[in-house]
């Protein structure tokens, strides 16, 4: 009976020094990415930006070209945390470029493109991105560099490098990396680091576009984070308002930018963390989020991972768009409807001049 005592012991102290040891890599590894860092712009083209012209923005969450519609994923309650087959990802890469093409943009702002991660097979997707679109100038901004996380334990997420893409046809210059406030405790190693580009675009008039590419945070419930989120967002837009720069914030932010989406499309009023109305007031004077047509189109931004994709069944919101100084006239916005074949968002366009 000791022998058996002494092996069940043995077995349960190694148990937890594994835990205990990767518990302690987890949060030592763990580290924020510093604070304005310069990124590099790849240059391809020079000519500047022109007032009173036309311009096409479009914005794309791709989710790591990981998320099919048949696709649940864990953290909302789904299944699954990894792409099905290093296939599936090309795939997915393929069709949103082609479906980005089709709109024949002058600015993408891509948000969730994996450097390398073990959740998307190690594919590089930034360097697909930037060769697919080679005519376009282009800058990568790392948005997270996450530890191993052995999570779920049948099939764990892993280790992470992921970020934001942007790509112009017309000349970028000065770009730059800003952190952004995020949980203190436990839960920023499941939310990751959050962070936003910003890239300057020179027009021929002497001022400067400035374009900024953002994903806010999902997962968490701290109000207080996603109120130090927007402040910091807002006051570098006060700012450059101020220096009379255009200004075209483009992204991911997590929040419902209708204010009243479970009205338009039909679904639960019960907020999520990612689907809290956008607080509008807290925007400084000179900016708006365009909406106009979108409640009337009812095409959806985002559905809810819980569950593989099912029209008029899975919960839509609308999440992704534009934030724009007055500066730039809004001739129209819509949502590019795909029916999440390659993400679990639809690319949202934006076309605009900017003013005299």
């Amino acid at each position: 009976m000791k022998k058996w005592f002494k092996i069940i012991l043995a077995f349960i102290s190694i148990f937890l020094v594994v835990i205990i040891g990767y518990l302690g890599y987890v949060f030592l590894s763990y580290h924020r990415i510093p604070d304005n860092q310069n990124l590099t712009v790849k240059i391809r083209q020079t000519k500047k930006l022109a007032t009173e012209k036309s311009y096409r923005a479009l914005t794309y969450n791709i989710g790591y070209a990981s998320y099919p519609p048949t696709y649940s994923f864990f953290m909302d309650g789904g299944t699954q945390s990894r792409a099905d087959s290093k296939g599936i990802i090309y795939k997915n890469l393929g069709g949103i470029t082609k479906t980005v093409k089709a709109q024949n943009p002058d600015f993408i702002f891509y948000q969730e493109v994996d450097e390398t991660g073990d959740r998307s097979y190690h594919v590089n997707e930034v360097n697909f991105l930037q060769q697919k679109f080679g005519n376009y100038n282009t800058v990568y901004g790392v948005n997270y560099d996450s530890p191993y996380l052995f999570y779920p334990f049948t099939q764990p997420i892993g280790k992470t490098k992921s970020g934001l893409v942007t790509l112009s046809k017309s000349s970028l210059t000065n770009a730059k990396r800003y952190q952004l406030p995020i949980d203190t405790g436990v839960t920023k190693i499941l939310d990751y680091d959050r962070a936003f580009t910003v890239t300057r675009s020179p027009v021929e008039n002497g001022k400067d576009m400035v374009v900024i590419n953002i994903h806010l945070s999902a997962y968490t419930k701290n109000k207080a984070v996603q109120k130090a989120q927007l402040e910091k967002l807002t006051n570098f837009l006060t700012q450059e308002y101020q220096k009379d720069n255009y200004v075209l914030v483009a992204g991911d932010f997590n929040h419902d930018i209708l204010g009243n989406a479970p009205t338009v499309f039909g679904t639960t009023k019960e907020p999520l963390t990612w689907t809290h109305p956008f607080p509008k007031d807290q925007l400084p004077p000179g900016f708006h989020i365009p909406t106009e047509n979108l409640a009337t189109a009812k095409i959806p931004s985002a559905r809810n991972l819980n569950e593989p994709y099912k029209e008029g069944k899975t919960f839509v919101t609308l999440i992704d768009g534009f934030i724009v100084s007055d500066n730039i006239a809004v001739k129209n916005v819509a949502v590019v409807n795909t029916s999440f074949a390659y993400s679990d968002h639809n690319p949202v366009t934006l076309d605009f001049q900017l003013k005299k």
